[in-house]
């Protein structure tokens, strides 16, 4: 690596660290002390807990581990270890009070900053790149989509305001978009900061077939509840028929019926429904459901993702699918720039080759797909980011939302999460098997 390349990747490290950090601020400092130490909800944790575990998280890989400085807390690590305590007992613990976790999360950053000065990118495969200070930054991104999470779940007045995102004309395009079949390349061996699970790159084979041109709206999914979708157990797995008739889920979560329209609660706000915005707080059963009941199916991990990348005219597998350039705000809507999907069919520039739109931003986006470790696989840098959470209790999302920020989300991430979790910025696509 040169000495400009090098130069080059500090200052996008820099950046990304400052960008998430910001956030993190905006987060924890809308809201006063007692919500940030108050569980909203069992699913997550008190938002001064994940206050203090980004800068613990930080302390031990970039000034622990990357510089072999000595611990500034070690007797917190154990409160902050996210395997030792689930999140619904984080509460009980004894936990930095609001000022305390900003003071320690600032001073950590503070040193962090003069490690970043003297680190080599090269060397090690932790620096190599500046992987470390990489991951550093998606890890805060990915606490901080959390925090916009329980954000949401939070009773109360709105904390949070963004611009909407741009009206656009209502989407009259085609429906669908055949992908051809054949092989193409699947994750990733020269991502720099690509994760573990994301790796290696190697070929995959697939069947021609058809992907929705944008992601299922709201409106659509209104049909469905309209057409008794939620009353049928032909269109449900078993599981995921026993999972809504036990917790009576009869509509995405946040939805309420008022007469004959729907309203949903977005950040302390009730409104309509929008019909054209994709649809938003669906489980893995709902969406697999609706895409049984449309007569389709939820698209495989690798077809999503030969949909999201491949270029047919260059035989080759992109960063995005607009290209190789990293994520602009004309290619989608992503890092907290709006509180909301852009309506579908948005975003042109930032469509794939082969004209589908909205495949990275907006909504997270089911997939068929089990959580898998790819053929080749090496946990790094530690086995609990990725490989204890591979089997079949985990579904696959990709693509991203309007949570997600452009450091944490590619062509080649990969998020998982349980198929009955509704609480994420989750929604969909369908797919169908088709010829040439």
């Amino acid at each position: 690596m040169t000495a400009p390349e090098e130069d080059k990747l500090r200052e996008q490290a820099l950046a990304t660290l400052t960008t998430a950090r910001d956030r993190t601020t905006l987060l924890t400092s809308c809201v006063e002390d007692p919500d940030l130490t108050a569980q909203h909800s069992p699913l997550m944790s008190p938002l001064v807990w994940d206050l203090a575990h980004i800068g613990n998280q930080e302390e031990q890989w970039l000034l622990r581990t990357v510089a072999g400085r000595e611990a500034m807390r070690p007797e917190i690590d154990g409160l902050y270890d996210a395997f030792e305590h689930p999140r619904a007992e984080r509460p009980s613990l004894p936990l930095l009070p609001p000022d305390e976790a900003r003071r320690y999360a600032s001073e950590v950053r503070g040193r962090v900053m003069d490690v970043l000065e003297s680190t080599a990118f090269h060397g090690t495969r932790l620096t190599e790149a500046g992987f470390a200070f990489g991951m550093i930054a998606q890890h805060e991104q990915q606490h901080d989509e959390t925090m916009l999470i329980t954000h949401q779940l939070r009773k109360g007045p709105q904390a949070l305001t963004a611009p909407d995102p741009e009206p656009v004309a209502l989407f009259t395009g085609p429906a669908e978009v055949l992908v051809p079949g054949g092989p193409f390349t699947m994750g990733t061996s020269t991502e720099p900061w690509a994760l573990d699970n994301e790796r290696p790159a190697h070929r995959r084979e697939v069947a021609p077939f058809y992907i929705d041109t944008t992601p299922v709206t709201n409106g659509a999914y209104q049909a469905f509840i309209e057409d008794g979708g939620y009353d049928d157990p032909r269109w449900w797995t078993s599981e995921g028929w026993a999972h809504i008739r036990k917790n009576s889920v009869t509509a995405p979560l946040y939805w309420n019926r008022d007469g004959k329209q729907w309203l949903r609660r977005r950040f302390g706000v009730t409104e309509v429904v929008p019909p054209d915005e994709p649809v938003l707080h669906v489980c893995w059963y709902e969406a697999d459901a609706y895409a049984r009941w449309a007569g389709r199916r939820l698209p495989t991990e690798a077809e999503w993702e030969k949909a999201a990348r491949h270029d047919p005219a260059g035989c080759r597998s992109m960063r995005y699918p607009w290209g190789d350039a990293d994520p602009a705000p004309e290619h989608a809507n992503l890092g907290q720039r709006h509180l909301r999907p852009a309506p579908a069919g948005s975003y042109p520039e930032g469509e794939s080759p082969l004209g589908v739109r909205q495949l990275i931003g907006d909504v997270w986006e089911w997939t068929a797909s089990d959580f898998l470790p790819y053929p080749g696989f090496q946990a790094f840098p530690y086995k609990e980011y990725s490989e204890v959470f591979f089997g079949p209790e985990y579904k696959v999302l990709r693509g991203g939302a309007f949570a997600v920020d452009a450091v944490a989300c590619r062509g080649t991430f990969r998020n998982w999460d349980y198929p009955i979790r509704r609480q994420i910025f989750s929604g969909f696509r369908t797919a169908r098997s088709g010829d040439v």
